[in-house]
């Protein structure tokens, strides 16, 4: 009779052992593959509403102003239109977007207003609060996705992934923020005289609640002729990933453009960043106290089971068996619970995830298969890392002492 036929037998005899054992890794490892489920979504989603958000890096001058981000470009210093062909021929990764911008103040009558010229389909698509006015930008991709998965929807709208491209405005076309369309009393399809040049207000913006609502937006090109400052913008907008931004994206923008400051807004990155580095902690945390507890729960079966089997131990070990079959015995039996223990765990946290992902974090689960494979793996290495030390003491018992009657 083989060693792995004994432990098959012996698994079947004592089936309530069995299913204590199994027990323990498959919570065990359950518990870590729904909490890993929905905080790989949840960590998605948060990034993905942060970079919703809009630009979140802004190029200037070196002389410009960054008392306040919003605010910063108007009237500031220019700087070359060449410096975006710069990024774009740059092999930064993490820009996702960038948006130039030429703003100046100007006369309406008597009023005054900024106006500034844009990219229509670079600016649109790095505010996603104009979308909701029927505007679409550039089609965008996730520039810096953390894994293969990145990119996976798990059910959630990303509106930056949906937009689609926009034909530019026209030469006499503008767009109007709210504030100022109320303070001018201008209306879609209306006209707006600035500096001798007549335009046509094409759409009137959402409230934002930002400095966009006091702006007039027309063409870049033809702002720069009508202010006679051509080929020069006043700052770049650059959507840019969280996570590049804390890996150094900044430092390597400022390697490129030596001459501009380059800034960002800290609340979005940060908040991106510290979400993402808790999840991962509460991961690890609860990976460690499920390695510890699953391992003292095989061990303590394993030891209970050497306790029974102490004469059938010695009964082997009289019939020839040396200590490397004991190894193979015991070890082969925790080998068997933890790939069944992290089968079972894999699906039951799956199911728990997909079924509780939608009450807890309003978020679709979907399952991620590649997490199988490590649940089987750390499963097995609980298994056998609570089972050596009872082996060990099972290897090395006396026979002859085990054989006496009690």
């Amino acid at each position: 009779m083989t060693i792995s036929k004994l432990v098959f037998i012996e698994l079947w005899k004592r089936k309530s052992q069995l299913i204590t054992g199994l027990l323990a890794i498959t919570l065990g490892i359950a518990v870590i593959v729904a909490i890993q489920s929905v905080s790989v979504v949840s960590e998605q989603n948060v990034a993905r509403n942060l970079d919703n958000l809009g630009a979140n890096i802004l190029v200037l001058p070196q002389g410009a102003s960054i008392d306040d981000y919003y605010t910063s470009d108007i009237d500031a210093p220019t700087l070359p239109m060449d410096y975006v062909e710069r990024i774009l021929n740059s092999t930064i990764a993490g820009v996702d977007n960038m948006s130039p911008k030429l703003t100046r103040r100007v006369k309406v009558g008597d009023q005054s207003v900024v106006l500034t010229g844009i990219l229509p389909k670079s600016e649109i698509a790095s505010k996603p609060l104009w979308q909701t006015s029927g505007l679409t930008g550039a089609q965008l991709t996730t520039a810096c996705a953390p894994n293969k998965t990145a990119n996976i929807s798990h059910g959630l709208e990303d509106e930056k992934l949906k937009r689609k491209a926009i034909d530019t405005l026209y030469s006499d076309d503008c767009l109007a923020g709210s504030q100022v369309a109320n303070r001018l009393k201008l209306r879609v399809n209306g006209r707006i005289n600035i500096m001798g040049k007549e335009f046509k207000v094409v759409k009137i913006l959402p409230e934002t609640g930002t400095v966009d609502d006091d702006r007039v937006f027309a063409n870049l090109k033809d702002v720069q002729k009508l202010l006679k400052i051509e080929n020069q913008v006043s700052a770049i907008e650059i959507m840019g990933c969280c996570n590049a931004i804390s890996e150094g994206l900044l430092s390597q923008l400022r390697n490129i453009l030596p001459d501009t400051r380059v800034t960002t807004i800290g609340q979005i990155v940060s908040t991106q960043i510290e979400t993402n580095h808790l999840m991962k902690k509460v991961t690890l945390v609860m990976l460690i106290i499920i390695f510890f507890v699953g391992g003292i729960s095989i061990g303590n079966y394993i030891w209970a089971n050497v306790n029974e089997r102490k004469r059938e131990i010695g009964m082997l070990r009289m019939m020839g068996a040396d200590r490397s079959a004991i190894y193979k015995m015991f070890l082969l039996k925790a080998l068997i619970l933890g790939v069944a223990g992290g089968i079972l765990g894999y699906l039951s946290g799956t199911l728990a995830g997909v079924v509780l992902g939608p009450y807890l974090a309003g978020i679709i689960v979907k399952p991620v298969f590649i997490y199988l494979l490590w649940s089987v793996l750390f499963s097995v290495a609980i298994a056998l890392a609570g089972s050596l030390f009872p082996t060990y003491l099972a290897a090395r018992f006396d026979p002859h002492t085990n054989l006496q009657e009690d």
